[in-house]
This record gives structure tokens, sequence and C-alpha cells, in this order.
């Protein structure tokens, strides 16, 4: 399984905001909007300050998707 912020990305839409603006609000670090973009793991910490800036809940921003990679066998 894997992290998908796709949620995250559509919520800034709907609320007109980008990352800059979201890296701003929340107080979040240009790395961490870095991970996030790449899909790659960040702390919890990090999820509560921009679930509290963008006043939403955890599961509005992430979900856990089917891992593009899980079961393939390599040659």
């Amino acid at each position: 399984m894997a992290i998908s912020y796709n949620k995250l990305w559509k919520l800034l839409i709907d609320k007109g905001m980008n990352k800059q603006e979201l890296k701003q609000l929340s107080g979040i670090s240009t790395t961490s909007i870095a991970k996030l973009g790449k899909g790659e793991n960040i702390t919890t910490d990090v999820l509560l300050k921009i679930c509290k800036a963008l006043n939403c809940d955890i599961a509005d921003i992430m979900e856990v998707v089917p891992d593009p990679l899980a079961g393939k066998v390599s040659e």
C-alpha cells in the first residue's frame, strides 16, 4: 500500500490556494511540500499543521491506495 496526497491538491484547488500559500499558512517547510509532491513519507506533525491550517481532517488530505508496484515480478 502507498500514501496518496491527491486529496490535498484537490482541496487546495477548491480553496483557490497554491503550494506556497499552504506553506506560509501552515508553517511547513519547502522540503515537506516537495515530499508531499513526490508522495513521500512525512511526519504526522506536518499533516496536523496542514489540517489545522486548512481546517480539515487528515482523511481530507491523504488516503491509502494500492501500491502500483505490488505484485509485479522483476525480470
